[in-house]
């Protein structure tokens, strides 16, 4: 229902809604993992809002990619039952999916590049903006968190405790001093939830 507009409700409002409840939602996500990068740049202090606008702006153009592809979803499985029964094995393999990402290359890179300062590898050329250096953090979060993102679309954006459980695990992945190890743990714990969805769907 999250990807239903409301009667009489617009697609521009609709957007709009999802989009404000989208960035209250990273903001409080991504925060408190993303400030400590923020408060270690060599820059004036007065740079760090800019950053951050940078920073979240590049989530919000995730949110809209991700709100077209639920709509597109919802309307298929709404329009289709032959689409809209095989949603729990859907489910079940996106959260592997989700699980096998959390082990690939991309996923490493990316969490490596969003635990460094701006999400540059080396120290970023002085020439770059703050909205610039903003943004390169912002990505390299998109990539390092794909697979706890779309663990977080598929258990439910609207359940606190799934919420919860996503912000503690990118917290974890960008503070902990081991974070290949905390990325694997999350990799087989989704892996494990989606085979668990499509047995019992498939026993039921």
């Amino acid at each position: 229902m999250m990807w239903m507009r409301m009667p009489g409700q617009s697609w521009a409002a609709s957007v709009a809604s999802f989009q404000l409840m989208w960035l209250a939602m990273m903001v409080a996500m991504m925060l408190p993992s993303a400030l400590p990068t923020f408060l270690k740049q060599k820059r004036a202090a007065a740079s760090l809002p800019v950053m951050a606008t940078g920073y979240f702006a590049v989530w919000v153009a995730a949110g809209v990619g991700i709100y077209a592809l639920g709509v597109a979803f919802a309307a298929t499985a709404m329009r289709w039952e032959v689409f809209g029964r095989a949603v729990p094995f859907l489910s079940g393999a996106a959260l592997i999916a989700a699980g096998v990402f959390q082990y690939t290359r991309w996923k490493m890179t990316g969490l490596l590049r969003c635990r460094s300062p701006f999400g540059c590898a080396s120290v970023c050329p002085e020439r770059e903006t703050d909205f610039q250096l903003g943004c390169k953090q912002g990505a390299a979060c998109c990539v390092c968190c794909a697979g706890p993102t779309m663990i977080l679309v598929v258990l439910g954006m609207m359940n606190p405790l799934v919420i919860l459980g996503v912000t503690v695990v990118i917290a974890a992945e960008k503070l902990l001093p081991r974070p290949e190890s905390v990325a694997r743990l999350v990799g087989i714990a989704a892996i494990v939830a989606g085979v668990a969805t499509i047995m019992h769907k498939l026993n039921h």
